[in-house]
């Protein structure tokens, strides 16, 4: 470990099953679950991806709300619309024109190195061509500059303008292709003018502050989940301190497509107030039919957290050894309280989804990082159980728990970093299952705070 190593282990692993009934949390490009063939069976999957965003938003919104271990830090927000919203502080806090500060804002942004859309396409034109993560308070530190050296500024942007007009027209009359050659939703070649030699720099004062509002800063989530970003050489990268995987069945995969029928309220209202059979007939049907494919199961799912990882990220921000140990602790607790309780938001208003708790959670400390999923390579068989061989595992829940903690135990027994296990259940069956278990290579406690070491 480096000097700057927690007391205790450098990794926090948690592992989690969780049953969930008819729900649809994250689905591929057709609308349909997503899945892998683990183990020679076909598994549902909620991908890491769906699961980080929902932490890493839950903590935010936690911490701005002035709740849970992060009240009151600094966090981050990951968005396209940097221009629009340095553009709306300098209309709303300084005054400026609407049109003139998102001009503004867009050229001092794109000439610090960032690609935007191209301007004739207006859905696109003021939008970065990457999502950004960066302090929730980039756009106001932005537009606080340009206010600050709004002469300069002014003038430096009419200029660019003028001769990113000029180097369009050029490029169009003489038949060039444009420089970058990517797309953004189906659009044509977004031309990058601010590599046309021609165009004024930005001056040096400006492009300094923009990285330093870009910058990750005292960002929380950031030093936790990273960022990386490729258009500015020397915007600083973040290696995130948090490794997720994706979450999978522990049994073969389950789904079903809900037909569903959508009724039209005025329609039916005529219907019930019709005179005749003829007025009826012709009100007769659903205001609108389809299907929907939903998924049922028990996943298992895992995170690590690197403890050295982070507090470097803190330290490599601006914090001093003592500030980033405190962060670095408060970070911890809201991460594990995430993990447990953040859930995607996919069709939450007809699945209830968002309501779920996890039947168990095991987290542990060691000096690597340990993944669990080996123990659910062979797929549980939910028949019930029979005295022969021929019967089942049994329901998954119950099933999943039982061979997650004798796989634990196992690994425990031959590898002697692993220490300070805990486990944590929202199930009462769970829990009667954990006191006939034995040695479970876990503590039992009562709150995902305790999770923590």
């Amino acid at each position: 470990m480096t000097s700057n190593s927690p007391a205790g282990s450098q990794f926090l692993s948690l592992h989690l099953l969780e049953t969930l009934v008819a729900v649809l949390p994250v689905r591929d490009e057709n609308g349909s679950p997503k899945s892998i063939v683990y183990g020679g069976a076909e598994r549902h999957m909620i991908t890491s991806q769906a699961r980080r965003r929902a932490e890493r938003v839950h903590a935010r919104d936690r911490a701005n709300a002035g709740v849970g271990a992060l009240a009151g830090r600094s966090t981050g927000t990951r968005t396209r619309e940097w221009a629009l919203i340095t553009g709306r502080e300098l209309e709303e806090a300084h005054g400026w024109d609407r049109g003139e500060a998102i001009r503004t804002a867009r050229a001092v942004i794109e000439a610090t190195g960032l690609k935007f859309g191209e301007l004739s396409k207006k859905t696109v034109a003021n939008l970065t061509k990457v999502l950004l993560f960066a302090p929730s308070d980039a756009g106001k530190r932005i537009a606080a500059h340009i206010q600050e050296e709004a002469k300069e500024l002014r003038s430096w942007t009419e200029e660019y303008l003028a001769a990113q007009a000029a180097a369009a027209k050029k490029s169009k009359k003489g038949g060039r292709k444009p420089a970058d050659t990517g797309t953004d939703e189906g659009d044509e070649p977004v031309e990058d003018a601010a590599a046309d030699s021609k165009l004024p720099p930005l001056p040096s004062g400006t492009r300094a502050a923009v990285l330093t509002a870009l910058a990750p800063r005292d960002a929380i989530d950031i030093a936790l989940y990273g960022r990386f970003l490729a258009e500015i050489a020397d915007s600083p990268n973040v290696d995130g301190a948090v490794q997720s995987s994706h979450a999978f069945t522990v049994h073969e995969a389950e789904q079903v497509d809900d037909f569903y029928a959508a009724a039209d309220d005025a329609k039916l209202n005529r219907k019930k107030n019709a005179l005749d059979f003829l007025d009826a007939a012709d009100d007769a049907g659903a205001g609108m039919t389809g299907y929907q494919s939903l998924i049922t199961g028990t996943f298992y799912r895992h995170a690590v957290l690197d403890r050295v990882r982070l507090r470097n990220n803190l330290r490599a921000a601006g914090m001093s050894i003592e500030e980033a140990e405190e962060a670095s602790v408060a970070a911890e607790e809201e991460f594990v309280n995430a993990f447990v309780d953040a859930f995607p938001e996919a069709k939450r208003n007809s699945t209830a989804s968002t309501g779920s708790l996890p039947a168990l959670v095991l987290a542990f400390e060691g000096e690597r990082p340990y993944n669990y999923a080996a123990a659910f390579q062979t797929p549980i068989d939910e028949r019930p159980p029979t005295k022969d061989e021929n019967g089942g595992d049994g329901p998954a829940g119950p099933a999943a728990v039982r061979r997650l903690l004798e796989h634990h135990a196992f690994v425990s027994a031959r590898r002697p970093d692993i220490v300070s296990g805990r486990v944590l259940t929202y199930d009462p069956q769970i829990a009667k299952l954990l006191t006939t278990l034995g040695d479970l290579g876990a503590t039992p406690v009562t709150t995902a705070k305790e999770l923590t070491a």
